[in-house]
């Protein structure tokens, strides 16, 4: 994944100031006017606003510059999202475009005369599901087959909308441009607000005889599989961005995203501490005194753990490099196995002498007592 303040091209110690001007000429670059239909500029031009909303944030700033990626809930996934946030370009337009000025985002840049960019560039909505997995898929990492149901550009109108055998016309309120524009007097003079024609919904075209399979909307239900490549390390809240695996919209619309959050199942034996599992083993009093090797379940199978004797409830032991793998590393974490020394509750005719027969050879009969800190 790339780094924040390499996509800004800044320094880490750079000033919010200096980080905005880098940001804003960057989005000038890249923006979907000056690039239009141009899949690369487009990501660029995401990356940068999301960049921009981590380091001009002094808290998810001070979590990025400690803990990297993860810390802003970042996944190693192409540099998508954080937070559980996802920025559409409709959210940038409206949540960054103050920093250009202008009363529209980006109207000074490109000279919009009250040219509104939010309507140029019309995207479907996006989808989002939730993948569920094991520890076993976050170890070693995972390719997965998901179903969901998304609109689909219709094949029998090929997304026109219109009847086979004939076109869609030049919508008559807005002469085909897909925008309507009205003059309001206010107590500052006349302000021009730019909106999407009501009638053809901003597509600039009028369907007459709409097509049977879609009804004119130009895109129809449908369910679909697509395939997930699931990164080694992630955990909950972790997600990844599928670009155009969104919904389908109608002509001249963008294909909506699909985010994909992981979940992870209910273990039966571990607990996830960070990239370390933990597990509890029950042990009688016998073992923990004189010790003993046991096998203990691990999340690729099973493995033996010596126990030496001794050893007290509660204590806990460590087997390096059975846990979990670091997100972008090749490391990982540990299993950690806390002792419980099992006192039996009741015992039998046998046992009982032989405990007594214990208590009698034990070198000292008093209890000892020690401060505790509270």
């Amino acid at each position: 994944m790339k780094d924040l303040y390499e996509i800004l091209g800044v320094d880490k110690g750079t000033s919010k100031d200096e980080i905005k001007r880098s940001y804003r000429k960057i989005a000038m670059k890249y923006h979907p006017d000056r690039n239009p239909d141009n899949k690369e500029a487009e990501q660029k031009f995401k990356e940068a606003a999301e960049a921009y909303a981590v380091l001009n944030d002094d808290n998810k700033r001070a979590k990025y510059d400690q803990f990297g990626h993860a810390g802003v809930g970042m996944g190693d996934m192409g540099g998508q999202g954080f937070d559980g946030a996802h920025f559409s370009m409709e959210d940038i337009f409206s949540q960054f475009g103050n920093i250009f000025g202008g009363r529209h985002p980006f109207e000074d840049i490109f000279g919009g005369g009250g040219r509104s960019t939010r309507s140029t560039y019309r995207k479907a909505k996006d989808l989002r599901v939730s993948l569920k997995l094991d520890f076993l898929d976050i170890v070693n990492g995972a390719e997965k087959t998901i179903k969901i149901k998304r609109n689909e550009t219709c094949k029998i109108c090929d997304g026109s909308g219109a009847k086979q055998g004939t076109r869609p016309s030049q919508c008559k309120q807005c002469n085909g441009s897909g925008q309507v524009r009205q003059v309001r007097q206010s107590f500052f003079g006349q302000s021009v607000v730019v909106t999407d024609c009501p009638l053809c919904r901003g597509t600039g075209e009028f369907i007459e005889n709409p097509c049977s399979s879609c009804h004119g909307s130009g895109i129809r239900r449908e369910t679909v599989s697509i395939k997930v490549k699931v990164p080694k390390g992630v955990e909950n809240g972790n997600y990844m961005t599928l670009d155009g695996q969104g919904n389908k919209g109608g002509k001249g619309i963008h294909a909506g995203d699909l985010l994909v959050f992981f979940e992870e199942k209910s273990d039966k034996y571990f607990v996830r501490n960070g990239t370390d599992i933990v597990l509890e083993a029950h042990i009688g009093i016998a073992q923990a005194v004189l010790g003993v090797s046991i096998t203990v379940p691990t999340i690729e199978g099973r493995a033996s753990l010596k126990i030496p004797k001794g050893i007290q409830s509660g204590q806990v032991l460590r087997m390096r490099g059975k846990g979990l793998p670091r997100l972008r590393s090749s490391s990982r974490g540990d299993e950690l196995i806390r002792i419980i020394v099992d006192i039996p509750t009741s015992l039998s005719k046998q046992e009982k002498n032989l405990y007594n027969e214990l208590d009698k050879n034990s070198a000292s009969k008093k209890p000892t007592f020690s401060k505790i800190e509270l």
